[in-house]
Formats: structure tokens, C-alpha cells, sequence
């Protein structure tokens, strides 16, 4: 039996430049899961290995948000080949990350100034009577 239509065969070059689009952005999500992949891995080693808290903060707070941006383009682009679509959740992630990793390392480097006083004195003169970990008014007495 015959079938009742012919299904509608596409143009050899439609064929192939799809093929070779296709093949363009899974090479494209690969590369961005990679180099995520790798600065999320040299952020961790930099978290292990590094000796103090203040240089250790540079691993997850650089590095690591650096990483996680790149897994978040490669989603946005999977998405984007496969469905169809742009996704608005990986462009709120990303900002939510690079807003809020570098406020976060600020703060616990903060924290940890003030908590260990003899690293105060380590660090160079401020430039003003004000102190490096906290902000003080210029008509307050400096602190000790």
C-alpha cells in the first residue's frame, strides 16, 4: 500500500547547514561547560591550598563565580538549541552570582579583620585617619 502523502523532504543545503549549526553550538556548550569546569576546579584548589582566609577568598570569589558563569552560558545555550528558546533563569542567575560572591568575600574579609587585630597592623597606613575594616566619620576620634 501506498501511502495516502509523500512526506516533504528538505533541501540538501537545509540539511546541511542545520547539521553543521548543530554541531557549531553542541561544540560552543561544550567549550563553556569546560572552561567552567576548569576555573571551578582551579578555584577549589586555590579554597584547599592557599594559607590564610584572606588568600583564600580569592578561590571562590573570583575564580569559582567566573566558573559557574560559564556553566550558566552553556545552559542558556542548550536551551536555546534544543527548545527553542531563551531561559530568563540562568541571565538572573548569573547576575544574583556576580552581585552577590564579591559583597560576600568583602564582608568575611571584614569579619576577619576585625577579629584579628594583629593583621590590622600589618596592612599599610590608610589613607585618612579612618581605619581599613570599618567606616568612621571624620569627627569621631580615630580608633586604636
Amino acid at each position: 500500500l501506498l501511502p495516502l502523502y509523500a512526506p516533504r523532504r528538505r533541501h540538501r543545503v537545509i540539511d546541511r547547514w542545520y547539521t553543521l549549526m548543530t554541531e557549531t553550538m553542541e561544540i560552543l556548550i561544550t567549550a563553556a561547560i569546560v572552561i567552567g569546569g576548569t576555573f571551578i576546579l582551579v578555584g577549589s584548589l586555590g579554597l584547599l591550598k592557599l594559607p590564610d582566609l584572606m588568600s583564600r577568598l580569592h578561590g571562590p570569589s573570583k575564580a569559582t563565580t567566573l566558573g559557574v558563569g560559564g556553566c550558566l552560558v552553556a545552559s542558556m545555550l542548550h536551551f536555546w538549541t534544543v527548545k527553542g528558546y531563551l531561559s530568563i533563569q540562568e541571565p538572573l542567575i548569573t547576575l544574583f552570582l556576580f552581585i552577590t560572591a564579591p559583597v560576600t568575600a568583602h564582608f568575611i574579609a571584614k569579619a576577619h579583620l576585625h577579629t584579628h587585630q594583629d593583621l590590622q597592623a600589618q596592612l599599610p597606613s590608610p589613607p585618612n585617619r579612618t581605619g581599613w575594616a570599618t567606616y568612621q566619620s571624620p569627627d569621631q576620634p580615630p580608633r586604636v
